[in-house]
């Protein structure tokens, strides 16, 4: 028997492909150091989120998961409960599973996000007012860093690559009006490192800000070519710390 079947709580991480997470090693460290002895964190690589269900019945220890990359979104059917805030984003990255069996979602990327970019722009910045803001992605990582600008009164505009009404395309974008580029698309990410946004990044300058969701590499090419351009570059480290301290508070709560 695994060790995920034996501990009295199983946490774990849910997404596909799993190989650019630091997720179990982050709560494998944190149980060792503050010795949590009945815990334990695992990785659940699912190729089909209709592989959750058998999940949830192979493990009756399971008592949290993280969501990443494709199912923030998809996963929303499949709870009994969504939390107010992860509502209104419209993702989940964030699930308690009660004694009852019961699936309660939420969203602690908003709070990693707007903490950590909070803290940073007023470290570079002095301020937030007059800025405004960038999101290259439309999936739920990039509504979860919506969510966190509305609240900080930071206005936005959307990129894609099939932009909808609304959302700018790659091809025709202007950077003089803008101020932070958030990245939060997976372009870039260990092992596929020569990879970016196609921005136009000879438009950059000191006075942008790119922040990158990615955290593996330490620095992407696209921090890299920002920075070449003197711009200031931070990635997503700060952010999923925050976010999964976040999840390990939801997880300790009694939720009926």
């Amino acid at each position: 028997m695994s060790k995920a079947n034996r501990v009295d709580r199983l946490f774990g991480l849910i997404g596909f492909p799993l190989s650019h997470s630091f997720s179990k090693r982050y709560f494998t460290e944190k149980f060792e150091r503050e010795r949590i002895t009945d815990a334990y964190y695992e990785l659940f690589p699912l190729s089909a989120l209709d592989q959750l269900p058998g999940l949830l019945k192979r493990y009756a220890n399971l008592r949290g998961l993280n969501v990443t990359i494709p199912y923030k979104q998809q996963i929303l059917p499949y709870l009994h409960h969504i939390d107010e805030g992860a509502k209104a984003v419209g993702a989940v990255n964030t699930v308690y599973i009660t004694e009852q069996d019961r699936l309660v979602g939420f969203n602690t990327d908003v709070y990693g996000f707007e903490n950590s970019l909070y803290a940073w722009l007023l470290k570079e910045r002095g301020q937030l007012e007059g800025m405004r803001g960038l999101i290259l992605g439309t999936g739920g990582a990039a509504k979860a860093v919506a969510h966190a600008l509305q609240r900080l009164e930071l206005p936005y505009d959307w990129v894609s690559r099939r932009p909808d009404a609304g959302q700018l395309g790659y091809e025709s974008l202007e950077l003089g009006a803008y101020h932070l580029i958030v990245n939060t698309t997976p372009l870039g990410m260990s092992p596929r490192v020569e990879q970016c946004p196609a921005i136009p990044y000879n438009q950059l300058g000191p006075q942008h800000y790119l922040y990158d969701l990615v955290y593996n590499p330490e620095s992407t090419l696209f921090m890299q070519k920002g920075a070449a351009q003197g711009a200031k570059v931070k990635n997503g480290l700060e952010m999923l710390i925050g976010q999964a301290e976040k999840a390990w508070e939801i997880w300790q709560r009694e939720i009926i």
